[in-house]
């Protein structure tokens, strides 16, 4: 499951853009979502420019469409809510949709860089470019206890459905929420674990 929400899903690894360098990869996502984000919103050629440069992205990277929507339908929410809050305030009511274009550009264009990229060469970047080592390690950590805790979130959901005979919607909320707060108190066991064992091989 948590590969159909995050990601790991490279495309093919022998496609052209697989193939990029991560840094050339990185760096043209971040001319497109700075680009997008400050133009004015007259500067339809410059979205009409941005939407054919990640349109050929996902043909050449040969990811699969329905994955493609699959994870814009997850995300699409955040979207929705920034459209929302600017179509409410009377200063920006006019351009919401500019708003959700923008937003929707941006969002595909950081979906394509973390599926045809592998993270560990992200990683390797930030650490190229001066981003202080603590945060990459941060971000490295919770990028590797993200799959242990949604695993762990599974198996737990999984033996509390074995053991649940009543199958009404009430019930099954009930179980959401226990599995939620025991996962709670698991995750911050494993992380006072993990702290201790860091610490204990010199870790500052």
């Amino acid at each position: 499951m948590i590969d159909d929400l995050v990601g790991h899903y490279h495309g093919s690894p022998d496609s052209p853009v697989a193939r990029l360098p991560a840094e050339l990869k990185l760096a043209v996502a971040l001319v497109i979502i700075a680009g997008t984000v400050v133009v004015p919103a007259w500067w339809t050629a410059w979205f009409v420019a941005a939407g054919v440069v990640l349109a050929t992205t996902v043909f050449l990277s040969r990811i699969p469409l329905p994955f493609l929507l699959k994870r814009l339908a997850w995300l699409s929410p955040l979207i929705l809510g920034v459209a929302l809050v600017n179509a409410l305030q009377p200063a920006t009511r006019g351009n919401w949709v500019v708003v959700a274009v923008r937003s929707a550009l941006c969002l595909l264009t950081v979906i394509l860089v973390s599926n045809t990229t592998p993270f560990s060469k992200i990683l390797r970047v930030l650490r190229r470019v001066r981003v202080p080592p603590l945060l990459i390690t941060t971000i490295a950590l919770m990028h590797r206890y993200l799959f242990v805790l949604t695993s762990e979130a599974e198996r737990m959901s999984r033996a509390r459905a074995c053991r649940t005979f009543v199958r009404d919607r009430r019930a099954r909320w009930q179980v959401l929420s226990t599995v939620v707060g025991r996962l709670f108190v698991r995750a911050s066991e494993r992380a006072e674990r993990i702290y201790d064992a860091m610490c204990a091989r010199g870790w500052r």
